[in-house]
């Protein structure tokens, strides 16, 4: 072979080649071991591998071996043949063990990487009450595997990249071959072999370099740890994107309303399911304009309120010196604070300071005359209204679109909030995802496709995908209820 990595027939030179090329790190181990005579060297790196496999699959191998080396005295172990030095090297920061013999131009590369999986439970933060309770991990095989388990399909497709050029972060793009639209397949191919850095981490940064609009404070892929939804997606047409190292998935393309269904939505009573997925679309909206509404009504319009009503607000206002857009912003500001405390504290410890604080914040500050109750009432119903979003990121980005409502409240009254929605919806019909419509199927408006949007129709009515998966077939199943007519 060719090449200035080609491999030499003097051990030493191709053992010096490699520890030039790791910088003679101190975790590159060299085990000198004669094979038939001639002079060998076992190379490794110590943090990576196995060190049991590397005992009782390869050394007892070579121990055991009275003549040539060769493929099949490695049995138990995948193994391969090269002579590119650089793949040596390349191999060695993977997990692999590499065997070479003096006076031979090919060494082995011997599969012997060391794996720490945990189990497959249910993720914290996407737990159902109905069906599988199993969760993503951080190793890349098994999730494939969660997947293959439920798709039992051969059109399953899954193809692996490599992107940053230090982290070398291993990538997997997963879709249903005679379901997934091939131009999609290959914009998401196309966009992930453009990105050029050194370091790519897992799900965050494979999110930022390759949606459409980077600057939206909505997410435009759907990230999820959880096999079933990425199955249900798989099936409908989209893209699942994985990578080693992350429990995340990310899914596209989607619309807005994807971030408002929940796993237990299929496992349950229709009715039911659409009844609390009605719910969870109100909370989006109160989530966001509640303490808006409340600032522009006791600011500009207080005359729309009931006689009692109004008296009832005015005296918990007396004692305050605050204008209620100070008050809801010191209010929420506290909530987000005490959120975030408890979510980097210790799981017990956490649950301790968000109810305990919000109980004696609260009180002390209205005890204080710093803010008045029903501001407490207001602000408490948005902070539970947001955490009613499945997706996390959706709730964030909910969460910090109540601050630009409330100062438009607070300097223009109920037109102020008639504009901020309408450039809310301006942006959402704008909005795109790898081609496809973020607000579909509301904008554009598809009828066939509303019966899985605000509530939740039958499954058996559900004979087509929603035309934005982007499917090559969208017809997914026939009348499953003829057997009815026929009684």
């Amino acid at each position: 072979m060719a090449g200035h990595d080609a491999a030499s027939v003097e051990l030493s030179r191709n053992v010096s080649f490699i520890e030039q090329a790791l910088f003679y790190t101190d975790d590159l181990k060299k085990q000198a071991i004669s094979v038939d005579g001639k002079d060998g060297m076992l190379l490794y790196i110590d943090s990576l591998v196995d060190q049991e496999m590397i005992q009782t699959h390869i050394l007892s191998a070579l121990y055991e071996k009275t003549d040539a080396v060769s493929h099949q005295m490695f049995t138990t172990l995948s193994s391969q043949k090269d002579t590119d030095l650089q793949n040596a090297a390349d191999s060695l920061i993977q997990g692999y063990c590499i065997f070479m013999i003096n006076g031979a131009e090919e060494f082995f590369i011997l599969s012997s990487e060391k794996t720490y999986a945990r189990s497959t439970d249910e993720p914290e933060n996407e737990g159902i009450i109905r069906g599988p309770h199993n969760g993503f991990i951080e190793q890349l095989s098994i999730n494939l595997n969660l997947i293959r388990k439920q798709i039992v399909t051969p059109s399953l497709v899954v193809r692996y990249f490599y992107v940053g050029s230090k982290t070398r972060t291993k990538i997997a793009i997963v879709y249903v071959q005679d379901l997934a639209n091939p131009e999609l397949v290959e914009a998401v191919k196309t966009r992930i072999k453009a990105i050029s850095s050194d370091m790519v981490l897992p799900p965050g940064f494979i999110q930022e370099f390759i949606e459409d609009n980077p600057f939206s404070l909505f997410p435009q892929q759907l990230s999820t740890e959880r096999p079933d939804r990425v199955t249900a997606n798989l099936m409908e047409g989209r893209i699942a994107i994985l990578a080693e190292g992350s429990p995340t998935a990310l899914i596209a393309p989607v619309s807005f309303f994807a971030f408002y269904q929940s796993p237990d939505d299929y496992h349950g009573r229709w009715i039911i399911s659409s009844f609390l997925r009605t719910i969870r679309m109100m909370s989006f909206l109160i989530a966001f304009t509640l303490p808006a509404i409340y600032i522009a009504t006791i600011a500009f319009h207080p005359a729309i309120l009931p006689l009692e009503l109004a008296h009832t607000i005015k005296k918990s206002l007396e004692n305050v010196p605050f204008p209620a857009i100070v008050e809801a912003m010191l209010l929420e500001l506290i909530f987000e604070v005490l959120r975030e405390a408890g979510v980097r504290l210790p799981s017990r410890v956490g649950q301790t300071i968000g109810i305990v604080g919000g109980l004696v914040i609260g009180d002390a500050i209205v005890r204080a005359g710093l803010v008045s109750y029903t501001m407490i009432i207001v602000v408490s119903l948005t902070a539970i209204s947001s955490f009613l979003v499945p997706s996390h990121e959706m709730s964030s980005a909910v969460r910090i679109l109540r601050f630009p409502m409330m100062i438009a409240a607070a300097l223009f009254g109920y037109i102020g909030i008639a504009f901020g929605l309408l450039f809310l919806t301006i942006h959402l019909c704008k909005l795109e995802t790898f081609g496809t419509p973020y607000f579909a199927p509301l904008a554009p408006f598809r009828l066939g496709d509303m019966k899985d949007v605000f509530i939740r129709f039958p499954i058996w009515t559900f004979h087509q995908r929603p035309y934005d998966s982007q499917a090559q077939k969208l017809k997914q199943q026939n009348d499953s209820r003829s057997w009815k007519r026929r009684e």
